[in-house]
């Protein structure tokens, strides 16, 4: 199929060209031959008169018409996705549909059990597959590696719909047995502490540091990071550490682990953790039933 003289079909392969950045690897994603991907790159660069990636060193590296053109085309697949190919009506209890997540372990640990038990509730044959959080979230939603975020407001996308499942305080976690554990957590002695966060890979600071460190003066004693926020609560096990997490996290934590929870010795307003889905599936009859049993396993969260 042809519009205004280019094979529609190539606009898959442009797509993954784009992302992938590497003939063998989008060849192996669209399940053909690098020699059929390198011939359909060769019908691109005549049709569009650009490179779109060239090769340096060992590298294939996006021209800026193949930048330009990055967003555009996913935009255009993820439309005709949605609008086209999409199946007009959604069963749960039918469904072959895997949904993709992007979403911390906090969430998995918190929100996530609540949502699988609905979803068991309702005999639903839906899959799930939870992906580790990653810098610039809202790419995943534009690659189409995503169906759905789960994020804090502060980290979402202003070109997607988006939605507030709940609020989240933050609390310290300490070894219930150490001297910081004793009389109240003041700014000095928070200030004081070895501290243990969490740092996503390749993210240099983390939600405190980037939000109110710089807003309250506090400079941290920083003694070891993790990937993981449901760790955190172990690492200051037989120390005189802190891990400053979310409120409803440390409960879970301090069940099972021998932990005292003290208020922050500051005021911050609550993190609204949010969803957020990609501007053309506003209408993904499967999404809106994921997106309204997110919303009643929050509700069922609290009231455990």
């Amino acid at each position: 199929m042809r519009f205004k003289k280019l094979d529609l079909n190539l606009l898959v392969a442009l797509d993954t060209l784009l992302i992938e950045q590497s003939i063998t690897k989008g060849a192996e994603k669209l399940n053909m031959s690098p020699s059929a991907l390198s011939n359909s790159l060769s019908r691109l660069r005549e049709y569009f008169q650009d490179d779109l990636l060239t090769q340096i060193g060992r590298k294939m590296v996006i021209t800026p018409l193949g930048e330009n053109l990055k967003v555009q085309v996913r935009n255009a697949l993820n439309n005709i996705e949605s609008t086209i190919l999409v199946q007009p009506s959604f069963n749960a209890q039918t469904t072959d549909r895997i949904f993709s997540f992007f979403c911390s372990d906090y969430t998995q640990t918190v929100l996530v059990p609540h949502a699988l038990e609905i979803v068991g509730k309702e005999k639903s044959s839906a899959r799930f597959q939870f992906l580790a959080q990653v810098d610039n979230p809202h790419a995943q939603l534009e690659q189409g590696k995503a169906d759905l975020l789960i994020i804090p407001s502060d980290f979402m996308s202003t070109e997607h719909p988006s939605e507030v499942l709940y609020e989240e305080e933050f609390v310290c976690v300490v070894w219930a047995h150490s001297q910081i554990a004793q009389g109240e957590l003041t700014t000095e002695k928070y200030a004081e502490a070895g501290h243990v966060l969490m740092r996503p890979a390749g993210i240099k600071k983390d939600f405190f540091e980037t939000t109110f460190a710089q807003k309250y003066g506090i400079k941290r004693r920083l003694i070891a990071t993790t990937f993981s926020f449901t760790s955190l609560p172990a690492l200051v096990i037989g120390s005189e550490n802190i891990a400053t997490i979310h409120a409803r996290l440390a409960k879970k934590m301090a069940k099972v682990w021998p932990l005292k929870i003290l208020p922050l010795p500051f005021a911050i307003p609550p993190m609204q953790q949010c969803m957020q889905w990609h501007q053309y599936r506003n209408n993904d009859e499967g999404l809106i039933w994921l997106r309204n049993t997110l919303k009643q396993a929050a509700v069922d969260m609290d009231d455990e």
